[in-house]
């Protein structure tokens, strides 16, 4: 819950391929002067005034493999002209046949239209004609993810990280993806690492504290979760899931509070309004709490257990039998199994 685990792909350069300047020298020189314009118009933004560069320069020098592939970032970023950049790229590939980042570049087209087995070849080839090459390795570990291939992105994810130990969104991935699979011993070691190298990583503590839950060390828990909203104050599950915890403390007004914050950043998050219920039931502000239970019933009228919740506060709270009765068999009516409830309304009934 709450976790971010893609980003949008972008098309770039990353520093493999290598420039040459063969064939006649003043043409050479000519269309790298065009080459160099272009690459300075894109970053600049200026994607209509590149490509019109970079045509110049594979005029003057047809067989420009540099060119063809910063024809094809613009291609891509720019002008979101996808089939023109994988074309621009192909053709790179074909006048350099060792060209790993136009492989990988090419591979990220084809994720976005889609092709993941177009795409996944296509990062073999760069990584065959260069092993180390990180960016490709960490978008082929996120493809098997993507394709739910677990071992596959696993042994990935490692790879990458054998290389280079301090990759900060490969630790995240690895991470997320051994605790997804019930690894928690491993992934709590590899976000203990990322958070160490960087200590405003929201996610990874939000991770963190998860897993903490998860084995009943609240106290751990709850500073991961303080260290998660700190570092990014709009992240609505990690302030749900301190206000619960703060509840079941009984730090009743810290864990209001929570539950408001998530409210406010989150106006129909149900389960918050359920558990504000029950923290304003218990600080004895019941007109507070009706209202919030019957905000949670009407955000997700199936939720059960907000009708038993509603049910136990009329009951107890209330002294309303005939209201709890109706809310009693909503619940029922629902799913509910609760065997004190399932006998008051069979009573009822008799």
């Amino acid at each position: 819950m709450g976790l971010k685990r893609y980003a949008l792909v972008t098309i770039v350069a990353a520093g493999v391929g290598v420039l040459s300047t063969g064939g006649a020298s003043s043409a050479a020189d000519e269309a790298k002067k065009y080459y160099n314009r272009g690459m300075q118009q894109a970053s600049q933004g200026k994607y209509e005034a590149a490509a019109e560069s970079l045509r110049l320069a594979i005029e003057i020098r047809p067989k420009f493999p540099e060119a063809y592939h910063l024809l094809g970032i613009v291609f891509a970023n720019g002008q979101h002209r996808l089939t023109d950049a994988a074309d621009a790229f192909k053709k790179a590939i074909e006048l350099n046949p060792s060209f790993a980042e136009a492989f990988y570049n090419l591979a990220l087209v084809y994720q976005i239209q889609g092709k993941s087995v177009e795409a996944e070849q296509e990062l073999k080839k760069a990584l065959a004609i260069y092993p180390r090459y990180e960016e490709a390795l960490f978008a082929l570990a996120q493809l098997y993810e993507r394709q739910q291939v677990y071992g596959s992105a696993v042994s990935t994810y490692a790879q990458l990280l054998s290389l280079r130990p301090d990759h900060q969104e490969a630790l995240y991935a690895l991470g997320y993806l051994n605790e997804s699979q019930g690894k928690s011993h491993e992934a709590k070691e590899l976000l203990t690492r990322l958070v160490k190298l960087r200590p405003d990583h929201a996610d990874a503590h939000y991770l963190l504290g998860t897993i903490a839950e998860k084995a009943n060390s609240l106290a751990e828990a709850e500073q991961e979760y303080k260290k998660a909203v700190a570092a990014r104050p709009d992240f609505v599950d990690a302030h749900y899931n301190l206000g619960f915890i703060l509840k079941s403390k009984g730090e009743l007004e810290p864990a209001a509070q929570e539950f408001k914050t998530t409210l406010k950043l989150k106006p129909d998050y149900a389960d918050a309004y359920l558990n504000l219920g029950v923290v304003y039931a218990l600080q004895h502000q019941f007109s507070e709490a009706e209202q919030a239970y019957e905000e949670a019933i009407r955000l997700k009228p199936t939720m059960a257990e907000a009708y038993y919740n509603l049910g136990v506060f009329y009951e107890f709270h209330m002294r309303d039998t005939e209201r709890a009765l109706a809310t009693y068999k909503k619940y029922l009516e629902l799913g509910g199994t609760d065997e004190r409830v399932q006998r008051i309304v069979r009573e009822a009934k008799g």
